[in-house]
């Protein structure tokens, strides 16, 4: 709210400090004001720390502060965070966390220093170093937050093939989490990667393949979006949006152009988002890889559920059922409060919901024309949205208690 922090040197409305600073930590990237024009340098500098903060997670910056200033952790948190990074032993944290840190700061590194070393060889010396820092730092913790002005996100740079490409696959590696790039990179073979590994790969490879041949086809022609570009742009473009529809906010096209069944298409990658673990919102390819599982062993009769050679247990499937019942009921909620509050068409509305759930950013325009109550709105949709999943776990794993008694059996007819 503080002078210093705005451009033009006057105080910024509370609702808007508050609707920003949430969209920054809860590293969502939807704006009400524009972030390179509206903001000083100063005011920027806190939306970068304040998304490097959300990135990184609550929980994991606060145990990276205890491991710095020697103290350890309770039970509790060892175990939310254990469940929450999917590891197998509690002792393992403060060094998965220390890994993950330097991990994601060096990733930031690199890519700043393409953006920037880019920049200068094309002549684009009016976008700075800190320009640079802010992009990347944005593109990996899954932000989507730019400083290119005017609402446009990377419209601007929809030609540029270095800058879409690199930003997508900072989004990737965010969106990937650290124990999955680790696990890859480790053993480099898909037949010896974990079985979570596993579904994250093919279930991220499948969504960002069947992306960007729906947005390829769906707006080849459309004037508004791809129509007016050379087939391997519109490509670079397509498979782009699959990248940062699920997670990142970022766009190339104008968002509000799109065709209302892309509209859609773009609400469920949103609604899916990145890994566990990871810098991405939604329910988690980990969630949507889990349940297809699920879908394949019960139409082929399986009573247990196997993937790989491996059975999983029936506590990760509870846990993805809940969590994906938790997200559709608050997405409802959420759309019926908006209804009444907003003159928006519902689509628009959903859209936004969508987007301010999953964490992801993006917008068909009507942000910063929300009403102040509709603002509130959003601001707890983007905190239920990053917390939400992460308190549901805790609660759920809180109270699991071991089975001591059984009951008959007694089906219930489905469908």
């Amino acid at each position: 709210m503080l002078p210093i922090s705005s451009s033009s040197g006057q105080f910024t409305p509370p609702i808007d400090a508050l609707f920003t600073a949430t969209s920054a930590v809860c590293v969502t990237g939807l704006v009400v004001v524009d972030t390179g024009s509206y903001w000083s340098t100063f005011g920027q500098t806190v939306l970068l720390v304040l998304f490097q903060i959300g990135g990184l997670g609550f929980m994991t910056g606060a145990t990276v502060l205890l491991a710095a200033i020697g103290h350890g952790l309770g039970l509790r948190e060892k175990v939310v965070i254990t469940e929450s990074f999917g590891l197998k032993s509690q002792g393992s944290v403060s060094a998965i966390v220390k890994k993950l840190t330097v991990y994601s700061l060096t990733i930031e590194c690199i890519g700043a220093a393409i953006f920037y070393i880019h920049w200068q060889l094309t002549g684009a010396t009016q976008y700075s170093l800190f320009t640079a820092i802010f992009h990347a730092v944005s593109a990996f913790n899954n932000c989507g937050m730019d400083l290119f002005g005017n609402f446009n996100s990377l419209v601007t740079q929809q030609k540029d093939v270095v800058i879409l490409v690199i930003t997508a696959i900072l989004i990737i590696l965010g969106g990937l989490g650290y124990l999955i790039v680790d696990d890859i990179f480790h053993y480099k073979r898909f037949s010896k990667l974990s079985l979570e590994s596993k579904i994250v790969f093919l279930t991220t490879l499948g969504l960002l393949i069947s992306g960007t041949i729906y947005y390829f086809i769906a707006e080849f022609s459309s004037a508004g979006t791809l129509g007016a570009l050379t087939i391997p742009e519109k490509i670079i473009v397509a498979f782009f949006q699959s990248v940062t529809a699920r997670t990142a906010g970022f766009s190339a096209i104008n968002i509000g152009n799109l065709k209302d069944i892309s509209l859609f298409f773009t609400m469920l990658l949103m609604f899916i988002g990145g890994a566990s673990g990871s810098a991405a919102g939604g329910v988690k390819v980990n969630t949507f890889g889990l349940l297809i599982i699920v879908a394949i062993n019960s139409l082929r009769g399986k009573e247990r559920i196997e993937a790989f050679g491996k059975e999983i247990p029936i506590n990760n499937i509870n846990r993805a059922i809940v969590l994906i019942l938790f997200f559709i009921t608050s997405i409802f909620a959420i759309a019926l409060l908006l209804s009444v509050t907003e003159t928006f068409s519902f689509n628009a509305i959903l859209f936004e919901i969508f987007s301010a759930m999953s964490t992801v950013g993006l917008s068909t325009g009507i942000t910063s024309g929300l009403s102040g109550a509709g603002r509130i709105i959003i601001v707890i949709a983007m905190f239920i949205g990053r917390l939400g999943p992460l308190t549901l776990l805790a609660i759920v794993t809180g109270q699991q208690r071991p089975i001591d008694k059984s009951y008959p059996h007694e089906t219930i007819r489905i469908g």
